[in-house]
């Protein structure tokens, strides 16, 4: 019998128009659970004021079976100590993941370029290992995802060369397989490559041209990544992104495109 891997759905969609979105969660998890996603994963800026806990499990059981696969935590950690802030939002986190069973996805905002890259990539894995201490000592798993912007600290072949050597242990990695493909990187030789260090991922797609595309109309390989995770059964969870044209315009029709895509290829299976 073929291994099941399970689906969720990123918010970034939705966050390309954040004005518009903030703070309405209740409508993005009636549309991700209606699209047929198991999984929910919202970056915290998604959230609005005032959140906590109690306010996204109320939300997420009005669908039974629709669980916080991750909450997403994007900082600029531009010291070798988080700011005040940011400790503030990273604990707020930590205590959600710990009350509903997920997991933080950690993210590096990109900079206005690639200057000071050592001094850079030092400050933010100094914040990322204190976040996982404190994430670690209340059960909660922590993982690390690079992105592909300009001034991204980790975008290219080399700089995964140099990721592999300066990330904390204890700290998973979130292969994000359209940042990957625009950085120059080939997705599925990279999550075979990260191996066992693999325990999220991120599905988007991209045009040959370096545009985003929508799922299954790029040149990522998609189908040859969800295949690999199925033979070593991953047990992670699978989120699926779309940061198309189309799905900025309409972030409801994308998460649904989304769905049926993965329905569809289920379906074949």
């Amino acid at each position: 019998m073929t291994h099941r891997l399970r689906y969720a759905c990123q918010t970034y969609s939705w966050q390309m128009s954040i004005d518009t979105w903030r703070g309405r969660v209740g409508h993005l998890v009636d549309v991700v659970a209606g699209a047929g996603f198991s999984g929910f994963e919202p970056e915290l800026a998604m959230l609005g004021e005032p959140w906590d806990a109690a306010t996204l499990r109320r939300e997420l059981d009005r669908h039974h079976g629709l669980s916080l696969a991750a909450l997403v935590v994007a900082e600029d950690w531009l010291a070798d100590v988080e700011t005040a802030e940011e400790r503030s939002r990273a604990d707020r986190a930590i205590d959600a993941a710990v009350a509903l069973g997920a997991r933080l996805v950690l993210v590096p905002l990109p900079g206005a370029d690639r200057s000071d890259l050592e001094a850079r990539r030092h400050h933010i894995m100094c914040c990322v290992r204190d976040i996982r201490d404190r994430a670690e000592a209340r059960g909660v798993a922590t993982t690390f995802h690079a992105n592909s912007p300009a001034g991204s600290v980790f975008r290219t072949p080399e700089d995964y060369e140099v990721l592999a050597q300066l990330l904390p242990e204890g700290v998973g990695f979130t292969p994000d397989l359209g940042h990957l493909a625009k950085g120059g990187l080939d997705p599925l030789a990279v999550v075979r490559d990260w191996g066992d260090r693999v325990d999220h991922v991120h599905v988007k797609d991209l045009h040959a041209d370096g545009t985003w595309a929508p799922t299954g109309e790029g040149v990522v390989d998609i189908e040859g990544v969800l295949a690999h995770l199925e033979s070593i059964g991953f047990g992670g969870w699978v989120t699926f992104e779309d940061e198309s044209p189309s799905a900025e315009a309409d972030p409801d029709a994308a998460t649904r495109r989304n769905g049926r895509w993965i329905a569809d290829r289920e379906a074949s299976r």
